[in-house]
């Protein structure tokens, strides 16, 4: 009977991965083509710019109470609001889209809607994957959940951009209403088990601004889930600096269509970083060791693409890289699933995607001002460090921010070593009891 019960669980999941799937790709098609839109409309990037941050900044404010409320909430119909929601906020930009009314500030407040929705839809996601799936295959679900995201990442800048072409962007979110549809249909058709712990917390409810705080308290009284949050913080700003400096780094040494490819490349390495980490994940025991070698295939990955003005070299410096986010993403997770109680991992999974969140935008900030401020003018043919690291490295356009790759790679192997010195993170796994 509990080897046919976890079957089911899995087949569940199965079908709701499915529909979270169609949903990722209409959502990514959705974004591509926004961010084209709204940068051709007037070519501000400013304008881009508030639309990236109305996209993050409402996900970090509404996910530490979004946490509590997943966790009070039967999670697959916190799922299926947040997908209505999200549909709602798609619906109405179709409309203005349509009618000609649009504007910039409309698709503005409709992402911070559905970002804001995304806050408890994510966390909703991960904490009902532990209470589908078996131990034994939370890495093959993780891994599944991780190829999702990657294959949305991989084929919407393609295909969003013929698409723009045949049905224009109306059309693209009228696809994203259908995706959000399917998976609330899906949704609709399946039922999640019911954790003895939720019913039990539904009778101890606290005052909602402690129970903010008590997914923050847990991680805090366990030294090596704090460091899997401190890793996960800096994944995230690594990719922030990477996904802001990558263009220009590459664009100083090669064309818009080789950087295409090469990052083409990127998207296969994070798909089969993804299927890896889903074939090797069932029933292991050592994730840790699996993140913090991620950790320094990702340093050296970054050092090297700094290193040479290489478009070849960056194409398989970029597959590198991101077949290890997967890796990292998905070490972190399963670890929280099997250390972290059901009945808060909501609340936990919220100040994950909070961090993970508040890096970003903090990565954009900070890597633009450096770039051309600093370190571009210090590599320039006549700047200060033209004559020494400029020998190894060259001079010139782009070479500034390869230095800046090549220090981020190194203080990130850093890191990693001295962090596997820290026994509570390296021990972890045989420390804290699974749950």
């Amino acid at each position: 009977m509990l080897k046919q019960l976890k079957s089911e669980g899995m087949s569940i999941f199965t079908l709701v991965w499915l529909g979270q799937l169609v949903s990722i790709l209409g959502s990514s098609l959705s974004s591509f083509a926004m961010d084209v839109w709204v940068y051709q409309r007037n070519g501000s990037v400013t304008e881009l710019s508030f639309l990236i941050l109305f996209t993050t900044l409402p996900m970090v404010i509404v996910s530490p109470f979004a946490g509590v409320l997943v966790d009070r909430w039967d999670r697959r119909w916190v799922m299926i609001i947040s997908d209505t929601g999200a549909a709602l906020s798609t619906s109405i930009v179709a409309l203005l889209l349509m009618s000609g009314q649009i504007q910039t500030w409309h698709i503005c407040l409709a992402t911070a809607v559905s970002s804001s929705f995304s806050a408890f839809q994510s966390p909703a996601y991960s904490a009902a994957t532990t209470l589908l799936v078996p131990k034994q295959n939370l890495g093959r679900a993780v891994g599944m959940i991780g190829f999702a995201g990657a294959i949305g990442q991989l084929i919407s800048p393609m295909l969003s951009g013929i698409l723009l072409e045949i049905i224009q962007i109306s059309g693209i979110f009228l696809l994203d209403l259908g995706s959000f549809v399917f998976s609330a249909i899906v949704l609709l058709l399946v039922r999640f088990p019911r954790h003895q712990a939720q019913e039990k917390q539904q009778h101890h409810q606290l005052p909602l601004l402690k129970e903010v705080f008590s997914g923050f308290n847990y991680l805090t009284a366990h030294g090596g889930l704090v460091g899997l949050l401190f890793f996960l913080a800096i994944s995230a700003f690594l990719v922030g600096i990477i996904q802001l400096l990558a263009y220009p780094l590459a664009l100083s040494f090669a064309s818009s269509a080789q950087l295409g490819i090469a990052l083409g490349v990127g998207g296969m390495g994070a798909i089969v970083g993804s299927i890896l980490m889903g074939s090797w994940g069932n029933g292991r025991q050592d994730y840790i060791k699996i993140l913090l070698c991620s950790m320094l295939l990702n340093g050296f990955s970054l050092i090297v693409v700094g290193s040479t003005p290489n478009i070849i070299v960056f194409g398989v410096s970029a597959f590198l890289y991101f077949l290890g986010i997967p890796f990292i993403n998905g070490s972190v997770q399963v670890i929280l699933q099997k250390k972290v109680p059901l009945n808060i991992q909501g609340k936990v999974f919220s100040l994950t995607t909070a961090v993970s969140g508040l890096c970003l935008p903090l990565a954009i900030l900070i890597a633009g001002p450096l770039a051309d401020r600093i370190f571009e003018p210090l590599m320039k043919p006549n700047g200060l460090l033209a004559g020494t690291i400029g020998r190894a490295i060259g001079t010139g356009s782009g070479r500034g921010i390869g230095l800046m790759f090549m220090i981020l790679g190194g203080l990130n192997i850093l890191v990693t070593i001295i962090a596997y010195q820290y026994a509570p993170l390296r021990l972890v796994e045989s420390e804290l009891p699974d749950y």
